[in-house]
């Protein structure tokens, strides 16, 4: 039976690109589907401020008339501008374990890049850092967590049959919760709190959080655009402020900290309790108790997964990751976590690796982004 390649141009085929990782990974027990509303926003052009400065391609694998892979191709032109590359991406790439679905959808988005001048490709990987980056290649027995790929073996191995090489790697590591903070650690905090200049800020209400939300972010934006954060092209003030959107209803304001220097914000870090058992249990919907089944589990999941974190140039080595580090583990014990993940951290960052394994992390997840002169 012939595959067939369709563009994504109706409604319906954005909803058949939308939905079909939840037919593929139907039997796969560790797969989290996404917050379907939250994809529908994702995808379409007008209502996703990232298609503005993009180049884009939506596919759909056929076979007799049902869809059977699908495919996302990116030039992310801002990207491009700011590093000095011809750089196309591969995203959001599902099949089944179908060797001609797969090369015949990979093949297309390498000859759409190549049509307008790319001379690479790399993937998996969307319009910016906070999307879903890179394959798994350790951890199958591990279920994903939010914002995470959930694949199986069998994609390394096609990809690579595809001419694809690493490009780079991520490791995630999984770390006890003491059951007391390290006696090191609460010297750094009290000594940083003791010598003045920095302010430690908590919350407990969404309310106190706001008005701090496009301020934590800005920072970010400016910590990561002069970083080697791979992938990382500046956000705009609405691309900021569509994170915020997500992510504000399901954030726990206990578990973001900020430090403060003079006024202004200088250090954050934002975490989550683990809220993939509730997802999966309302099956990526919100309505009409979805959400009332992701509250739940935040409320007692053991897990917190770390989402972001940034220091502002200046003011590094000057233990205000300890200060919040510190804050942080006393907020989880107090809330029952027993573990954390701390998602992805670039291979070659031995100086945070260093603090992770410091602590007892080990790694217990790896994901790869691959790569391939066109």
């Amino acid at each position: 039976m012939a595959v067939h390649i369709r563009e994504v141009g109706s409604r319906r085929d954005l909803k058949q690109f939308i939905f079909l990782p939840e037919k593929i990974h139907a039997d796969h027990p560790n797969w989290t589907p996404p917050i379907w509303i939250d994809e529908w926003q994702y995808f379409d052009p007008r209502r996703n401020t990232s298609f503005q400065h993009s180049d884009t391609i939506r596919l759909l694998a056929l076979r007799e008339g049902e869809p059977v892979g699908r495919i996302m191709g990116i030039i992310h032109h801002r990207y491009n501008e700011h590093r000095g590359e011809r750089t196309a991406r591969f995203g959001f790439f599902e099949t089944r374990e179908d060797r001609e679905v797969f090369f015949r959808l990979i093949e297309r988005v390498e000859a759409w890049a190549r049509e307008r001048g790319m001379e690479r490709i790399v993937g998996p990987y969307g319009f910016s850092d906070q999307d879903p980056e890179g394959w798994m290649i350790e951890g199958f027995d591990h279920p994903a967590t939010i914002a995470t790929y959930y694949n199986l073996p069998w994609v390394n191995d096609f990809i690579a049959a595809a001419g694809y090489e690493k490009e780079v790697e991520y490791v995630v590591y999984r770390i006890a919760v003491p059951p007391e903070t390290p006696a090191f650690y609460r010297r750094i905090h009290d000594r940083v709190l003791a010598r003045g200049g920095y302010e430690l800020v908590s919350f407990t209400r969404k309310k106190e959080m706001r008005p701090w939300i496009e301020p934590i972010l800005s920072l970010m934006n400016e910590t990561y655009t002069g970083s080697d954060i791979y992938g990382y092209s500046p956000l705009t003030l609405e691309e900021m402020r569509d994170l915020a959107r997500k992510y504000l209803p399901i954030l726990d304001p206990r578990f973001v900290k900020a430090v403060t220097c003079a006024g202004e914000p200088v250090a954050f870090i934002i975490a989550m309790p683990d809220l993939t058992a509730g997802i999966r249990a309302a099956r990526g919907r919100l309505l009409p108790f979805g959400l009332i089944r992701i509250l739940r589990a935040r409320r007692t999941s053991t897990q917190l997964d770390l989402l972001l974190g940034a220091i502002k140039n200046g003011h590094r080595g000057k233990g205000l990751d300890v200060l919040m580090a510190v804050d942080m583990l006393d907020t989880a014990r107090r809330a029952g976590l027993t573990v954390m993940d701390t998602h992805h951290e670039l291979e070659h960052n031995t100086a945070v690796r260093a603090e992770m394994e410091r602590v007892g992390g080990e790694i217990y997840k790896r994901f790869r982004i691959y790569r391939k002169d066109l």
